[in-house]
């Protein structure tokens, strides 16, 4: 019998600000990317492999991947065999008010090691999913409380502010995201966008990258899905949301949307609204 890929994205009313999925990959390979929000991913079988700021990391059973908003990375199995694992996406402003009230960290808080070995913290967040999935919002809250607070007092750290654009290589890029930001379904070529800005484009692409950890490509890539997304929520079809956002069409949408989300953004959408059948 051949091995299925599997995967639910969805989110529970009772814990608001957070993001849930339960996954088995095979052959998924995550394109980089970023989240808005915080990644807690706790793996039961095999190896998620991801490429991340602090080098090649490895999360295998009983391990936790811990990323931070707005940290490019990557994604994919270490084998044939592929990896299982539950998450919670809680948004920065989760994590802060539940960092303010349980820890001693000072300013923005966040994970410094990307992979820990905490068993008892991933079952916490498989406890976690059950709960949202049975209903349970005593239980789903509480225990995504323990298990936040856990890692931060174990693996917290003040994460860094990024600073204003000061020298001429980051007003550049910051210039640069402004544009594809507001030219996203038409945006220009690299070497257009560099002569608008009044720079090389061998510049500017280490400039956005220093700036942003993604080359302009990758970076509009991850922008769409993340437009797509909550096109997606407001109830736009699949269909629309891809022209909307600057995709070809719809399997252009579908194909961007599952390397980065985990699912196909029908799924999603279904989720999102509450849809059946």
């Amino acid at each position: 019998m051949a091995r299925r890929e599997q995967a639910r994205h969805w989110r529970y009313s009772e814990l608001p600000g957070v993001d849930l999925l339960r996954a088995r990959y095979i052959d998924k390979t995550f394109l980089p990317h970023t989240h808005e929000t915080f990644v807690i991913a706790a793996v039961t079988h095999g190896v998620d492999v991801f490429q991340h700021s602090q080098g090649k990391q490895y999360a295998g059973p009983g391990a936790l991947a811990l990323i931070n908003p707005d940290t490019p990375h990557t994604g994919h199995a270490q084998d044939a065999e592929g990896w299982r694992y539950g998450a919670v996406y809680p948004a920065a402003e989760v994590v802060a008010a539940i960092a303010a009230e349980t820890t001693t960290l000072r300013g923005t808080p966040g994970f410094a090691a990307p992979v820990v070995e905490d068993r008892y913290a991933t079952h916490l967040v498989h406890q976690v999913l059950r709960a949202a999935e049975e209903g349970n919002a005593l239980a789903a809250d509480t225990l995504l409380r323990v298990a936040v607070t856990r890692l931060l007092r174990t693996n917290g750290g003040t994460l860094r502010q990024r600073r204003p654009a000061t020298g001429a290589g980051a007003r550049h890029a910051a210039r640069a995201r402004a544009v594809l930001e507001a030219r996203m379904a038409d945006p220009p070529s690299l070497e257009r966008l560099a002569a608008e800005l009044g720079t090389g484009p061998f510049a500017l692409l280490r400039a956005f990258k220093d700036a942003y950890g993604l080359p302009p490509h990758s970076w509009l890539t991850d922008a769409r899905v993340r437009r797509a997304r909550r096109l997606l929520e407001a109830g736009t079809t699949p269909a629309e949301a891809a022209v909307t956002v600057g995709f070809t069409d719809q399997p252009h949408l579908n194909r961007h949307f599952t390397r980065i989300v985990g699912v196909p953004p029908g799924a999603y959408r279904k989720e999102r609204l509450g849809l059946t059948g």
